[in-house]
């Protein structure tokens, strides 16, 4: 399925790398970060974490919440989040009910290997729940100052 902009945001209930649970609608009133990605402690997924987490004052202050969703269990995410403290929920949807919701799992090929995974996008939901923006194939190490930059421009309208 293709989200589109202005779509009502697909609705979920994860557990978090501590094992509670967080449904999307606990955090109407509020902007949403929802960034997908492959796989915990990989090269590519470990550059956009730590951006992040290096943006996350930035993200406190402009009260967006940020969510890490990937299909590693929740273990996998507990390790991942403190060997590179983490400040922020990591979600786990080892089921791929959120990943399939969001459009994001998808045949992949490396190597000349084809295999399911989930691509690297992200999802900025607005205080009303709505999509109001749609990040395709991240840069890892750009994506937290463009998502910051965004949001700054979203909370000045």
């Amino acid at each position: 399925m293709m989200l589109k902009l202005n779509s009502k945001a697909p609705v979920f209930s994860l557990p978090d790398q501590k094992g509670k649970v967080h449904k999307l609608s606990d955090y109407l009133g509020q902007y949403v970060l929802l960034y997908f990605y492959p796989k915990d402690d990989t090269t590519g997924c470990t550059k956009e974490a730590c951006a992040i987490r290096d943006g996350f004052p930035d993200f406190k202050k402009l009260k967006c919440k940020v969510f890490g969703i990937s299909v590693d269990s929740v273990e996998s995410h507990k390790n991942f989040a403190k060997k590179y403290d983490l400040p922020f929920t990591l979600l786990s949807d080892e089921k791929k009910k959120v990943v399939e919701r969001y459009g994001v799992w998808q045949e992949k090929s490396m190597y000349g290997r084809k295999y399911m995974g989930t691509l690297r996008d992200s999802y900025l939901v607005d205080p009303k729940g709505k999509i109001v923006k749609i990040y395709e194939k991240v840069n890892p190490v750009d994506h937290a100052d463009e998502v910051l930059s965004d949001l700054k421009s979203f909370l000045k309208k």
